[in-house]
């Protein structure tokens, strides 16, 4: 890609959507009834966009989109919430990578929207995050926008400390390797951005690292 420089960046993602436990979307298979509404979170525990650091950097999508994604057979909407404390070289790098416009896994999971992708929105925001260090739960919150929150799944015959993880997901949302899924059901997920309105609870989340290269 003529103007992109190599970037790298790695951290934690987790999602929180209106699929029924367990998202569909991970077995490679089509959302539940169709479509998806859903809060998507990274942060970037380290990286780069050229000579651009973007250690400790977070953003939200919020979105929906209907089909099969796997397939390359979706389509659907969404907006962008970049962390307030990115500078203006900063911002412009998430948004590219996010976007798929700066290769890697992004552009490979754009491709697949054959139906179309519509962004309605970028905006700077603050951002609180927290994902407990054994996975026992994972949340973000924008003020007045985005609140998403879940806990991992736990049963009767759960080992205490002990979280249902997946190797080698067919339908891995941060791309192919080694990462472990960790399944969470979401308290709470209720948005009020971009033109999206809506409100989850006990549905889908689930906890993934990611580890991108490009371009």
């Amino acid at each position: 890609m003529i103007g992109i420089p190599s970037w790298h960046v790695a951290g934690d993602w987790f999602d929180n959507c209106s699929c029924a436990v367990a998202c569909p979307c991970t077995f490679g298979e089509p959302p539940d009834n169709g479509f998806c509404e859903s809060v998507l979170f990274w942060h970037i525990e380290r990286g780069h966009f050229g000579e651009v650091r973007l250690d400790d950097l977070s953003f939200v999508r919020v979105s929906r989109w209907k089909g099969n994604l796997w397939a390359g057979k979706a389509n659907g909407a969404a907006g962008v919430l970049i962390d307030e404390q990115a500078d203006e070289h900063q911002a412009e790098a998430l948004a590219l990578i996010l976007g798929g416009r700066a290769g890697g896994f992004p552009a490979q999971l754009a491709a697949l929207f054959t139906g179309g992708r519509q962004m309605r929105g970028v905006e700077r925001a603050r951002i609180s995050f927290e994902i407990a260090p054994d996975r026992a739960h994972w949340g973000v919150e924008v003020a007045g926008k985005v609140k998403a929150w879940a806990k991992a799944l736990t049963g009767p015959t759960s080992l205490p400390g002990k979280y249902p993880q997946l190797m080698n997901a067919p339908g891995c949302e941060t791309g192919p390797g080694p990462q472990l899924v960790t399944w969470g059901k979401s308290t709470i997920c209720s948005v009020d951005a971009f033109g999206y309105k809506f409100e989850w609870t006990s549905n889908s989340s689930k906890q993934i690292p990611f580890d991108w290269t490009g371009p």
